[in-house]
């Protein structure tokens, strides 16, 4: 577990928050005492939603199967 000092969290909470991952904690200590325990909640829903890039336009190349150049000598 990680730790920061209480002024430090105080002047950067924003970027200590968003650097944290999900269930993470982070000891926040005050002359090299602990005095707090912060962690970030695991989102509540996915970013996006099943299905929401159906109507976009997806474009790959005519070659995109096509053995590589580079790999010929390792093809059989």
């Amino acid at each position: 577990m990680s730790s920061i000092n209480i002024d430090e969290a105080q002047a950067h909470l924003r970027q200590v928050i968003n650097g944290l991952n999900a269930g993470e904690p982070i000891t926040i200590t005050d002359q090299g005492r602990p005095v707090a325990t912060l962690s970030r909640n695991a989102p509540k829903q996915w970013p996006c939603k099943a299905g929401s890039a159906k109507s976009t336009d997806h474009w790959m190349a005519p070659d995109f199967d096509e053995p590589l150049d580079d790999f010929k000598d390792y093809s059989a």
